[in-house]
Formats: C-alpha cells, structure tokens, sequence
C-alpha cells in the first residue's frame, strides 16, 4: 500500500506541473497530459523485462500508429473499410515487432504505444485528415513529452528499483563471513567429531 500511494502522489504531483506549465507556456498539453502520464507510468512501473526494452516497445508502437495514419490519409478511403485496415495494418506490424526480436520487446508494451496515439489522435485526425503533418507531429510531440514525465515521475518505484532493493536487505540479512560455498562452521565441527569417533573405534 505504502508504494502505492507513493506512486499516486508522484504521478498526481506531475500531472499537476505539466498542466500548470502548459497553461503558463501556451504548450497546449492539458488535452493529453493525464493520458500520456498515466500510460508513462504503466511503462515504469509493470514488472516485465527490463526498463529499456518497455520503453523501446512502447516508442515503437507509437511510431506504427503514426504511420498508420498516413498510409490510411494516403492509400485508403475514409469509410469503415478503409479505417478497419489501417486498424489492422498497425496491429500487424506491432506483432511483427515482437516476434522479429523474438520476444525482447514485450508485445503489451508495443501494443500499448500504439494504442496511446491513437486514442490521442484519432479525433483531431477525422477533424481536418489532409493537415495530418502538420496535427500529427504537434499531437506526437505532446503525447511522447507526457508520457517520459509519467515514466520518470514513477521511475524510483519501478521493478527494476524494487529488486535492488531486496537484493541489498538480503545481503544485509546475511552474516558476516559466510560466503557462497563456503561451508558452516558447525558442519566442520560436526564432521571433526564424527572423525574422532571412528578414529577411537
């Protein structure tokens, strides 16, 4: 409960500042900033492989989706048809991903960063499809800035921190001398003894 809560405040706290300094800067962030911070943290925080392989994941979903949106503005008609493809399309090439690395990057992950743009996306997109440059490197840029704020907002309390931890309290736990392989000193007293008693039979 006690990380829980941790990780709640944090990720609050920086939600909080990226909406206040969008609002004083003009950065136009408030729209994406809790979706983007919160599936940053979902990042940090989910215990599967390690840091750099989630984040590598979750940027190349990310960038399947964008590419996505421009075969479908290009190549495809705006009917369901058209959209069910693209759809497709991008979850085919997020698969791809994960089973050409052979499982290094965690297909949640990959699935995850696509998903992110998209819900992002999707409706500035069918506003206006022809300015798709110019809305979908704005809409990229804010999405990727809040969601690395909702990855390092909860980086201390990630799996990969947590198992360090419990990796110092058990060299901590364990007494001073007793090394890997060595053999307790009450085992080498025990075998003396039995080696005397033979010795006298």
């Amino acid at each position: 409960m006690r990380k829980e809560l941790f990780v709640g405040l944090a990720l609050s706290v920086a939600a909080l500042a990226v909406v206040l300094i969008s609002g004083a800067l003009d950065l136009e962030l408030e729209s994406v900033a809790l979706l983007g911070a919160a599936m940053g943290a979902v990042v940090g925080l989910v215990p599967d492989r390690t840091a750099s392989m989630r984040l590598a994941g979750f940027v190349g979903g990310f960038a399947f989706a964008w590419i996505g949106y421009f075969v479908r503005a290009a190549l495809l008609p705006d009917t369901t048809a058209g959209r069910g493809v693209a759809v497709a399309l991008t979850l085919l090439l997020c698969l791809g991903l994960t089973l050409a690395l052979m499982g290094r990057l965690p297909l949640w992950a990959v699935l995850l960063g696509a998903g992110t743009f998209a819900g992002a996306y999707e409706f500035t997109y069918a506003a206006a499809p022809p300015e798709i440059l110019d809305t979908s490197v704005s809409t990229a840029t804010t999405v990727l800035l809040t969601s690395a704020i909702g990855f390092l907002s909860v980086a201390w309390f990630g799996p990969e921190h947590e198992h360090a931890e419990e990796r110092e309290l058990a060299e901590r736990r364990t007494p001073h001398g007793s090394a890997r392989g060595a053999t307790p000193q009450h085992s080498q007293d025990d075998t003396v003894g039995l080696d005397t008693m033979m010795g006298k039979n």
